[in-house]
C-alpha cells in the first residue's frame, strides 16, 4: 500500500538506524513486529506503532510480523484477538503467512528457563508479591537479597519442575533471574520470569499453569522469530537492560536490538487501556468500538477513514521525546480525506416545515445535484422536490440578528440546488413556538439562479417532506471536556455529558436509503456522517465522523461573550 509523501519522506531516527544498520551489515534483512497484548481492543497510539513497524518493513523490503505477546490467559480473550487482526487488516496492513504467538514458544520458552537455572543466573523463590515489593527497594535505596537466591540450582529446578506440574497454589512460587539486587535500574533487581496461573490460555488450554512474565517472553520471541529491530514505546526504555540481559545469556537464535520511540498522546482523550477497560465495564460507553471510543474498532464504526488515520500518523512523524497532538490535527486529516472522497447529500437534523403557497398542489419534480463537487467523476443525482419540505430549524429566525442571512420573515433566501423562496408567514403552536413558515417561491429560479441577476446572500438545504426519509442521528463529541484528561483530579470527573445528542426525528433525502454501512458522506453543511452497523432500512441510524467549519457558531460565541 501506498501512504502520505510525508510518511514516505520521512527520515525520523528509527529509519535512519535501519539504514545504517543495512549499510553496514549489522542487519542482514530487516525484520520488525508488532506485539500487542490480547487483553483489550487497539487503540489510536497503536495505529501509530502498526504504522510505524509495517511502514518501515515495507520501505526496506523487510517484513512485519503480527504477533500476540499472550502470557497473561487471566485477561486474555479470543475476541480481542479477532478484533486485533480486523484492526490491522483495516489500517491496511497484512502479515504475511499468518500471525505468531508467544504461546506458540511456550516449551522453548520453558527450555531456556530451565537453562538459566542450570548457568546459575535464576532461582525458585518462594517471596510473596508483597514482600518482593519490600525486598526490591526504591530508586534511592538499593534493594536486599530474597533469602532463597542462594539455592542451588538443583533445587530450583527442582522447584520449577514442580512448579509446571501443578504442585502449588497461585503466587506460592516464582522463577526469578539473578541479575543484581543493588543495580539503579530496578527492572534489573531479580526480575520474575514465571509465575503460577491456574487458569486456562485462549489457545493451549489447561496444558500450562505457569505463564512467563512479559519481559521473558518478549524478547525471546524477537530472537524466535528472527526480528532484527524490535521497535517499541518509550516506556520500555528502561526494560532494554533487561531484555539486552537475557538475550545476551541465552542460546538464541538470533540477536534483535531494541529502540524506542515517544508513544502518541491527544488532547480530550485517555489511552490508558485500564481506563478504556473501565470505560466498557462501568457502562460510560457502549462497547469498545463506541464511536466515542479512541479505539480504531470505535474510529471505524464513526466513519473515519483508515487512509486519514494512516496520514495524520505519517503527518506527526517520530519521535524520542514524548508528545502531545492536538486532537484538531486528527480531525483537520479525517475532513481533509472525506472532503475529497465523500459524496454530499441533504438532511435535516432538527426538521421545520416550510410550505411553498404558490407551489402546484399534488406536484413535485426531480432536481439536479452535484455528489462531490471535489471529484467531477462522482457524477450527478436527482433530487425530488415538493410543495412541502423540511428545512433546518436553525434556518429560521423570527427576529434575526445581523449576519444571519438565512430564512426570516420577508426574507429571500435559495434552496440549495432548487428555487428562491421568500418568507411570507410563521405558524406558531399554542406555546407560542414556531411549528411552520409558508413561503413563496419564484418559479423563474430553477436550479438555484435569478435570471434578472438579483442576489440573495444565504442558502439553506432542504428534503422533500413526501420523499423524506426518518432516521436516527447520533452527534459525537468528545468524550472528555478537558484537553488533558485527569491533570487536576480524576479522570472520569472530566468525562463529558454532552459528548452523544442522539436526534431521532431527522429528515435525510431518499437516496440514503442505499448508503452502505461504514460508507462516508457529508450531510451538506452539516458535517460527515457515516452509517452505524445497527443501522436498518427500518430504523436508519447515522453517526457524525467530524463536523464542518461552523462560522456562525464562531460568531453566536462572540455575541453570547459580549452580552
Amino acid at each position: 500500500m501506498t501512504d502520505s509523501p510525508e510518511q514516505n519522506e520521512s527520515r525520523d531516527f528509527i529509519r535512519e538506524r535501519i539504514r545504517a544498520d543495512l549499510a553496514d551489515g549489522t542487519t542482514g534483512a530487516l525484520v520488525t513486529r508488532f506485539p500487542p497484548e490480547p487483553n483489550g481492543y487497539l487503540h489510536i497510539g497503536h495505529a501509530k506503532s502498526i504504522c510505524l513497524n509495517f511502514g518501515v518493513a515495507e520501505e526496506f523490503g523487510g517484513r512485519c510480523n503480527l504477533r500476540f505477546d499472550d502470557t497473561n490467559p487471566v485477561k486474555e480473550e479470543q475476541e480481542f484477538i479477532t478484533a486485533i487482526e480486523a484492526d490491522v487488516r483495516w489500517l491496511g496492513f497484512d502479515w504475511g503467512e499468518g500471525a505468531h504467538f508467544a504461546s506458540d514458544y511456550f516449551e522453548q520458552l520453558y527450555a531456556w528457563a530451565e537453562h538459566l537455572i542450570e548457568a546459575g543466573l535464576a532461582y525458585v523463590d518462594d517471596l510473596s508479591a508483597e514482600e518482593m515489593r519490600e525486598y526490591r527497594g526504591t530508586l534511592t535505596e538499593a534493594g536486599r537479597e530474597s533469602p532463597h537466591r542462594q539455592r542451588s540450582a538443583a533445587e530450583s529446578l527442582d522447584l520449577f519442575r514442580r512448579m509446571r506440574a501443578g504442585e502449588f497454589a497461585d503466587g506460592a512460587r516464582v522463577l526469578r533471574a539473578k541479575i543484581d539486587m543493588a543495580s539503579g535500574n530496578i527492572n534489573l533487581r531479580d526480575p520474575v520470569l514465571y509465575r503460577i496461573l491456574h487458569a486456562a490460555h485462549p489457545r493451549s488450554g489447561t496444558a500450562w499453569c505457569i505463564y512467563p512474565t512479559y519481559d521473558f517472553a518478549h524478547g525471546q520471541s524477537d530472537a524466535i522469530e528472527g526480528v532484527s529491530h524490535s521497535i517499541c514505546t518509550l516506556e520500555f526504555e528502561d526494560h532494554r537492560p533487561l531484555y539486552d540481559w537475557l538475550i545476551d545469556n541465552l542460546p538464541t537464535p538470533s540477536r534483535p536490538r531494541q529502540y524506542e520511540f515517544a508513544r502518541l498522546a491527544v488532547t480530550y482523550t485517555i489511552l490508558s487501556k485500564r481506563h478504556l477497560t473501565r470505560l466498557v465495564d462501568e457502562g460510560h460507553v457502549g462497547g469498545w468500538d463506541d464511536p466515542r471510543m479512541p479505539t480504531l474498532s470505535g474510529l471505524r464504526r464513526r466513519g473515519v477513514p483508515a487512509a486519514a488515520l494512516r496520514d495524520f500518523i505519517g503527518r506527526i512523524g517520530v519521535a524520542k521525546s514524548a508528545q502531545t497532538v492536538e486532537v484538531a490535527q486528527l480531525e483537520a486529516c479525517i475532513r481533509e480525506h472525506l472532503n475529497q472522497s465523500a459524496e454530499r447529500r441533504l438532511a435535516v437534523l432538527k426538521p421545520l416545515r416550510l410550505v411553498i403557497e404558490n407551489y402546484p398542489k399534488g406536484e413535485s419534480e426531480l432536481l439536479d445535484a452535484v455528489n462531490n463537487p471535489e471529484d467531477p467523476a462522482a457524477g450527478r443525482r436527482q433530487l425530488p422536490f415538493s410543495g412541502e419540505l423540511w428545512i433546518e430549524r436553525d434556518d429560521f429566525m423570527e427576529e434575526p440578528p445581523k449576519k444571519f442571512f438565512r430564512l426570516a420573515p420577508g426574507r429571500e433566501v435559495r434552496l440549495r440546488y432548487a428555487y428562491f423562496v421568500t418568507c411570507t408567514e410563521v405558524i406558531k403552536d399554542a406555546a407560542g413556538e414556531v411549528v411552520e413558515v409558508r413561503c413563496r417561491y419564484d418559479p423563474e429560479t430553477r436550479g438555484g439562479d435569478a435570471p434578472d441577476g438579483r442576489k440573495v446572500r444565504g442558502t439553506i438545504h432542504w428534503v422533500s417532506a413526501a420523499h423524506a426519509m426518518a432516521a436516527e442521528v447520533r452527534l459525537y463529541d468528545h468524550l472528555f471536556s478537558r484537553p488533558d484528561p485527569g491533570a487536576e483530579g480524576e479522570a472520569f470527573e472530566d468525562l463529558n455529558p454532552d459528548s452523544l445528542v442522539a436526534l431521532e426525528d431527522c429528515q435525510l433525502e431518499p437516496s440514503l436509503t442505499e448508503a452502505e454501512i461504514g460508507q462516508a458522506v457529508q450531510f451538506e453543511r452539516q458535517g460527515y456522517f457515516a452509517a452505524d452497523p445497527d443501522s436498518t432500512p427500518e430504523r436508519p441510524l447515522f453517526n457524525r465522523t467530524v463536523a464542518l467549519r461552523d462560522s456562525w457558531a464562531k460568531i453566536r460565541k462572540q455575541q453570547t461573550a459580549k452580552r
